[in-house]
């Protein structure tokens, strides 16, 4: 029986390495942008409802802040506020239900039967309906302080809702760090996917090809994690006063991400044109140097996120392989498929460039035409 090769034998996973404390403590000190948001509006919303209103226990003011805000990756004053909004109609219907039909067992049942009807009448969203629910039940299960009007917890969730977005623009999240920890994990995973097909293409092994193409198609919710930090970065710097400094910042990443997403997709392309093509064993070193290449120009992109300086030196990189990119001079008496591999690499060039921040009729000028 042969013995598997490196990138296949299975390395197991040690119980200190299932026990190691140090992922937990990274996690809980990443949440502290997210802490510091739930607890400045909790607190701020119960104070300010108690001593400045007069309420004896604005219970819904600090869990309508505390829910909105959530320790959720997407933060969007959008997203916050249609969670809000969510509570703020549980807590309506609720009061008006208790009002009419009064507490009980079965007049529970009966709002939590409306308050989850008209809250998918109006959003899509589960968790609006699930919050609507929740502050619902609050209403129902806790009685009114005696001192309390049958209004005020209706006020209490407003305040509340109207903390979590003060927060939100005033304590934004740290956006960079999520940002550059999500770009990192796509570009670390892409890199991960060109070595493996670079391989493959050097030793004539479709099997490590194959493997290259699984971890390409694997990039997709890296792709979605970053656009998702990106858009909560974005909406939060759109009403925050303390990051509008790094709206061109972002627009770059933007710009990165819309490319990096389409180089991916091409990625996957040139992947499966790869593993069809070392059917025959016979290792394609032209080629691999190509990718291999481009793949090189790609990692300089991932770094140019935090060193702008990479940029230039990525776009250099890549302009000096599509001036070379056409199969007729690289390659004499070629096969059809080797010629369609080169071709394949055309449009991940052209991505490449746009990251680089090279336009899009430029980048396609920087390859010979065919």
């Amino acid at each position: 029986m042969e013995e598997p090769t490196p990138d296949t034998r299975a390395v197991p996973l040690r119980v200190r390495d299932r026990l190691d404390p140090r992922p937990r403590l990274v996690r809980a000190v990443e949440s502290w942008p997210a802490i510091a948001q739930i607890v400045v509006a909790s607190a701020g919303a119960f104070a300010f409802a108690h001593f400045v209103l007069g309420h004896a226990s604005p219970v819904l003011a600090g869990t309508v802040a505390v829910s909105s805000l959530g320790l959720v990756r997407d933060a969007r004053p959008r997203r916050v506020a249609e969670t809000v909004a969510g509570m703020l109609l549980g807590i309506l219907v609720a009061e008006l239900l208790l009002w009419a039909i009064g507490p009980g067992w079965w007049q529970l049942a009966v709002t939590l039967a409306v308050v989850l009807f008209l809250a998918r009448v109006f959003s899509p969203q589960a968790s609006f309906a699930i919050a609507a629910a929740i502050q619902g039940l609050i209403v129902l299960l806790f009685p009114l302080a005696s001192t309390d009007a049958a209004w005020d917890r209706l006020v209490d969730g407003a305040i509340g809702g109207i903390a979590a977005l003060l927060v939100t623009a005033l304590i934004p999240r740290n956006p960079r760090a999520e940002l550059l920890r999500d770009a990192r994990a796509l570009f670390a995973g892409a890199d991960a996917a060109i070595n493996a097909i670079v391989q493959g293409l050097r030793s004539g092994d479709r099997a490590r090809a194959d493997r290259g193409l699984e971890k390409a198609r694997a990039l997709d919710p890296l792709v979605r994690a970053w656009q998702e930090s990106l858009d909560s970065a974005s909406a939060v710097a759109r009403i925050s006063p303390f990051l509008r400094r790094r709206r061109s910042e972002l627009d770059r990443y933007r710009r990165v991400l819309t490319a990096t997403d389409l180089a991916v997709r091409n990625l996957r392309v040139i992947g499966r044109r790869a593993a069809y093509l070392l059917d025959d064993g016979v290792p394609r070193p032209v080629s691999a140097d190509v990718l291999a290449g481009l793949g090189r120009g790609l990692a300089l992109v991932g770094e140019s996120l935090e060193d702008i300086g990479q940029e230039s030196v990525a776009r250099e990189g890549v302009r000096a392989i599509a001036a070379h990119l056409d199969p007729a001079e690289m390659l004499t008496d070629a096969t059809t498929g080797e010629n369609n591999l080169l071709v394949a690499m055309r449009p991940l060039t052209v991505d490449l460039l746009t990251a680089c921040g090279v336009g899009d009729d430029d980048a396609r000028a920087a390859i010979p035409r065919l």
